[in-house]
């Protein structure tokens, strides 16, 4: 990261933004020489960024990912909740009116005194199922807060970080090193493929996350899909939702087989996050590039961090509409409550029957939450990733 810069990119960016030459030539070298056809060594940029190790470089994600996971969980459980109300799931329980108490009933069907379609029922408002359903992202929050408690906005966070942590610690560093082998190898064998270095790197290490990491997202999706009813019950951890989700199988002797229900949904969310990360980087690092031109080498570290934030977001954003469909049909996979007809799904007979049921408005629900997370997600999570990996280099260094 550190050492001559490339045209006018600051030095100390990572080298993916002055490593990839989008016209499918080498890169430039500094100082205006011409490149050595018998040079074996990386440029100067390159060799800096290659100098971080895969510690450095995990801790730079996870710390990316530490922030990025507590700030836009709120987002994340939006979009889980209409998913999983389009799926079928309720949140309030169906009335029986004959078998049920004053004190059910209320802990059903509470809500805000200033609901206009509440009726008083001893002394508490109470308001008919239909003012339960979510209409929108901010109907969420708005119903979350005053039915559960602020504090709902963030379940499954722990879940998330656990998820985050490591599945960035694997993802980025994965993506450094696959991206500046696959350069390296190109610019010696074939130029004209340096450009979807990128592609080929973001789809490995993603690859390589999702599988690693699937059960913690199988335990956050259903931590943020149901609601618990019962008052002053507080709801399953991760752990709990995993025994939960283990404990139906438990009975059966193919105990090792059983366990492959913990990475229920792994194929959809493959199908989701490998498309979503090619899309993503294939869009991030020609835009990273194009800013820190304009920024050159008088930028100053907030300018540096900006350009990485802006080109993140709209990468983010992009990839995320692009591939909400799979994410409905991950979320509505790993939200089944009958286990055996979940290991039986496809994604193909997913994507099938939410077409069937919703139409393009089914293979688009909860859209709207999806990419407002996952701009400023990845925008955070890049920026903050470069900046850090900028001092440690420059601790290392010194």
């Amino acid at each position: 990261m550190a050492g001559c810069s490339r045209g006018s990119l600051p030095t100390w960016m990572t080298a993916a933004a002055s490593r990839v030459d989008l016209s499918g030539g080498a890169a430039p070298s500094h100082q205006g020489s011409s490149p050595s056809p018998s040079s074996s060594g990386p440029a100067p940029a390159a060799g800096a960024d290659q100098e971080l190790g895969m510690v450095e470089r995990a801790l730079s994600a996870a710390g990316a990912a530490f922030l990025s996971a507590v700030i836009v969980n709120p987002l994340d459980v939006a979009k889980t909740r209409l998913q999983a109300q389009a799926a079928g799931v309720l949140y309030h329980h169906p009335p029986q009116m004959a078998a049920l108490g004053p004190d059910a009933i209320l802990s059903e069907f509470r809500c805000s005194p200033s609901c206009t379609r509440g009726i008083i029922l001893g002394s508490e408002p109470v308001c008919p199922p239909d003012c339960f359903q979510y209409k929108g992202t901010l109907d969420v929050f708005l119903k979350v807060v005053r039915q559960e408690g602020f504090g709902r906005l963030w379940r499954g966070t722990n879940a998330g970080l656990a998820l985050a942590v490591p599945t960035v610690g694997i993802y980025l560093p994965c993506y450094d090193i696959f991206r500046n082998w696959i350069e390296d190898f190109t610019r010696s064998n074939a130029p004209g493929l340096t450009p979807f270095a990128p592609l080929v790197a973001g789809s490995v290490a993603r690859s390589l996350a999702c599988i690693a990491c699937s059960p913690i997202e199988l335990a956050r999706t259903r931590m943020q899909a149901y609601k618990e009813f019962r008052p002053g019950v507080k709801p399953p951890g991760m752990w709990k939702t995993l025994v939960g989700v283990l404990s139906p199988l438990a009975s059966s002797s193919q105990n090792v087989q059983n366990y492959r229900v913990l990475w229920t949904g792994v194929g959809a969310q493959l199908a989701r996050d490998v498309p979503f990360s090619a899309i993503c980087w294939t869009t991030l690092e020609p835009i990273r590039k194009k800013l820190l031109g304009l920024v050159g080498e008088e930028g100053n570290a907030a300018s540096v961090l900006g350009a990485n934030f802006a080109a993140g977001f709209v990468a983010g954003s992009l990839a995320a509409g692009a591939t909400c469909p799979l994410d409905v049909a991950k979320t509505r996979r790993q939200i089944e409550k009958d286990m055996e007809k979940a290991m039986r799904m496809t994604t193909r007979q997913t994507l099938i029957e939410i077409w069937r049921s919703g139409g393009p408005k089914g293979l688009f629900t909860g859209v709207g939450p999806r990419v407002a997370r996952a701009g400023p997600s990845v925008g955070i999570v890049i920026s903050f990733y470069e900046v850090v990996k900028y001092a440690l280099h420059q601790r290392h260094t010194s």
